[in-house]
């Protein structure tokens, strides 16, 4: 018998019993369908975060201060110390900006925001030529930070999409809000980033560092954001703001240098690293539906022992028994891994728009993104699963006696 005659066999086999071939195929399909849809969001999540760090720049150094101001060190660096820093190795750094984060109740009117974000920054946060902030954000209507601005500590400020329609209606330029009872005059308004909502990445102010590290009531920075000169240059940019720090600080326990390009390995080293747990946790469902099928084919083995006491008796050989149940075991938990492959496709589509929506982002933001290795993986394993599990149901009908199975009743 080929195989060919035993595929059909086996097709005629589970068409008998539907129902009883669904159930035994549930796993596998199950297992598969987790599969599918765990690597789909992976990937979807890894491309979206690529592309938030994109925005940012190849080129972005996060610099990282601990304990200033605490008593960790007496040694300080401050704004001054990191522009001298710039002015001095132009050809690898062509920038920072102080990143003070600062809260307080944000008023226009008897209009009250708590949940406001405020940053304080300089005129390097936003890049002119790119048309985009360090954060990735854009400038809708105005105009950001000035050097004059942040030099003179001038009260002024750029707001996001969110306090630009609920505080003044879309018409903000040239109004006043106070931030912890400070009077500041908007001359910028952000696009819309987030979805325009309460505490979103739409509701936001930029004001120069100078003032928030007044609002804060401190004397110190420990957040900088720098751009190196280029994508090339940024191992040696980093190098040289540690260098400096350590100069300052004698201590690397002091301070924490990171890239964009170091962050986004980080980040899809960590997101590798859960998928391939949830993975192995899905897999456990793989492992249910081969056992799944060992237990219905030794069930098939038994109600057709008769059968195979016939074939044998008229010269059927235990290679061809054997072949023929590991081929129907094969077939079944391949149905399975189709099913289970459409089924992992659909939920993945489903979870896109859900996550989508969650996210705010829309239909160029989160995809969850099947990938054809994923899927051939995925039918290879449930194809193997069947076959492993169906060989000993299928080396007990190879070894059958054929007058004892004749016998049989």
């Amino acid at each position: 018998m080929n195989f060919t005659q035993s595929f059909r066999l086996a097709v005629k086999s589970l068409l008998t019993s539907k129902m009883r071939a669904l159930l035994t195929m549930l796993g596998i399909i199950i297992g598969v369908a987790a599969v599918i849809i765990i690597t789909s969001l992976g990937n979807g999540m890894q491309n979206y975060m690529n592309r938030q760090f994109e925005q940012l720049g190849a080129n972005l150094i996060q610099v990282q201060l601990w304990g200033l101001g605490g008593g960790m060190s007496s040694r300080t660096v401050d704004p001054d110390d990191m522009y001298e820093l710039v002015d001095k190795y132009p050809q690898y750094l062509s920038g920072v900006s102080p990143y003070v984060m600062t809260q307080g109740l944000v008023r226009h009117g008897s209009d009250e925001y708590e949940h406001t974000s405020i940053y304080g920054v300089s005129e390097f946060f936003y890049d002119a030529d790119r048309g985009q902030t360090l954060s990735g954000g854009s400038l809708g209507e105005g105009r950001f930070l000035s050097y004059i601005d942040v030099d003179r500590y001038q009260n002024v400020c750029v707001i996001g999409s969110y306090l630009a329609r609920d505080a003044f209606g879309g018409d903000a330029l040239g109004q006043t809000l106070t931030i912890k009872g400070t009077p500041f005059t908007v001359i910028g308004v952000m696009s819309e980033y987030a979805d325009s909502t309460e505490g979103s990445g739409d509701d936001v102010i930029y004001i120069p560092y100078g003032s928030a590290m007044r609002l804060n009531g401190t004397g110190w920075v420990d957040l900088y954001l720098f751009n190196s000169a280029d994508n090339d240059t940024s191992n040696v940019a980093k190098g040289l703001i540690e260098s400096r720090l350590y100069q300052t600080f004698q201590t690397e326990d002091a301070y924490f240098v990171m890239s964009s390009a170091e962050m986004m390995d980080a980040m899809d080293s960590m997101l590798n690293t859960l998928m391939m747990i949830l993975i192995l946790i899905a897999a456990i469902s793989l492992l249910v539906g081969g056992i799944g099928i060992m237990n219905i084919m030794l069930v098939s083995v038994t109600e057709r022992t008769r059968e195979i006491g016939i074939r044998k008796s008229l010269g059927a050989k235990g290679r061809d028994i054997r072949s023929q149940f590991i081929i129907e075991a094969g077939t079944t938990s391949a149905i399975g891994g189709i099913i289970g492959i459409g089924l992992g496709i659909v939920m993945a589509n489903v979870l896109t728009n859900v996550i989508a929506f969650a996210l705010g982002t829309g239909n160029d933001g989160f995809v969850a993104v099947p990938t054809l290795g994923g899927i051939a993986v995925s039918f290879g394993v449930s194809v193997g699963v069947g076959i492993l599990f169906g060989y000993l149901p299928a080396n007990k009908a190879a070894r059958l006696n054929p007058i004892d199975a004749l016998r049989y009743d």
